[in-house]
């Protein structure tokens, strides 16, 4: 059997919103995933136990090669809504850079796994982080209606692990780490990711992004400007939005600090595509990052020398931003399956056939 496009099938077998044939826009990379940007991995710890009611995970990113993961990444934050937690935000607001991995898992688990993150990195560079000023990027979404969240079963190990199992290949989606227990439309959503090519005056570049999608309410999704949550409406859970999304974005453009926290903004407007309109309840925060300028080791050196693409040439790079996002969420969808939680709720998968449907003319 020939091995799955990874632009139109995730690594489950089930098919993407490309592999639906779904209109989306735009030139992705050779995956269609955040991996698409040299040098950045992805890795999962998933945790299913039906008898225990246990469905969650850690997802970790790494932005440099492993032997490189003390060098910083330029970067930027934003919080569209700020009802949830992104580890580290100060300072990347303040000193525009992140270094180590960068995870993502529910609400109740972002200590453990901060501290799951510093213990690996304090194991991998004994003399080089011995004393060394550490703070890692976690965010969180909420899965307690299928999980038992307040079990608190992540664990350091299980942040360690995800990790070290993180590779630059195609990314899985759907139920995986830290997007497990997750819902999305009052479907069953989680991990997703998508990239895209773009080409400004400096060079070529790619924009690649994962999303771990825990938002919006079923009447709400639209697909390319399709009511899907109208033609196809779920069984309601929510009376209100209480979900959150967290939004990675990695580039090997080379950009500022501000100007990573402007493509920070922009998926905002790409979870908007899809009818989201960033609800009162929801943690909708954002985090963009760049691979060039590689500044080195930690500590910062005494003098930082940076390029950056003009601003000029940016809306390529946002107008990728807005893709990406709006992609990556409906991949996240349609990768997730049927999932029974706590108490007996069970949350469905979208029907893929039945939305590609709903596009054929």
């Amino acid at each position: 059997m020939s091995p799955l496009d990874p632009i139109t099938h995730s690594p489950n077998g089930r098919r993407r919103g490309r592999g639906l044939g779904l209109p989306f826009r735009g030139v992705t990379g050779p995956l269609n995933a955040i991996t698409d940007v040299p040098g950045v991995a992805v890795g999962f710890t998933t945790l299913n136990d039906p008898d225990f009611h246990i469905h969650t995970g850690v997802t970790a990113i790494l932005p440099r090669p492993v032997g490189d993961l003390l060098h910083p990444v330029w970067a930027g934050v934003f919080s569209m809504n700020g009802n949830g937690e992104l580890t580290g935000s100060h300072w990347v607001r303040d000193g525009g850079w992140a270094s180590g991995p960068i995870a993502i898992t529910n609400t109740a688990s972002v200590g453990i796994v901060h501290h799951g993150l510093i213990r690996w990195m304090m194991q991998r560079f004994p003399e080089q982080a011995d004393g060394l000023w550490l703070l890692p990027v976690v965010g969180e979404t909420y899965d307690g209606w299928l999980n038992d969240l307040c079990g608190l079963h992540v664990t350091e190990a299980h942040a360690m692990a995800a990790i070290d199992a993180a590779s630059t290949g195609p990314v899985a989606e759907g139920n995986v780490g830290g997007g497990t227990g997750m819902i999305t439309y009052e479907y069953k959503g989680g991990t997703g990711t998508a990239s895209r090519k773009v080409t400004v005056r400096a060079g070529d570049y790619t924009v690649g992004v994962l999303v771990q999608a825990n938002h919006g309410r079923g009447p709400w999704l639209e697909i390319r400007g399709v009511r899907v949550g109208e033609k196809l409406p779920p069984e309601p859970i929510w009376s209100k939005e209480t979900g959150s999304i967290i939004v990675v974005i990695g580039t090997d453009a080379p950009l500022l600090p501000g100007q990573l926290e402007r493509m920070a903004r922009r998926a905002a407007i790409g979870i908007g595509r899809n009818g989201t309109p960033s609800g009162n309840s929801s943690g909708d925060i954002f985090l963009a990052f760049s691979t060039a300028n590689d500044p080195g080791p930690l500590p910062e050196p005494p003098l930082l020398s940076l390029q950056a693409v003009t601003n000029d040439d940016l809306d390529p790079l946002y107008m990728a931003v807005v893709e990406s996002v709006e992609e990556a969420v409906i991949n996240a969808m349609l990768a997730a399956e049927t999932m029974a939680g706590r108490k007996g709720r069970v949350v469905p998968a979208i029907d893929a056939d039945a939305v590609a449907a709903l596009f054929i003319r």
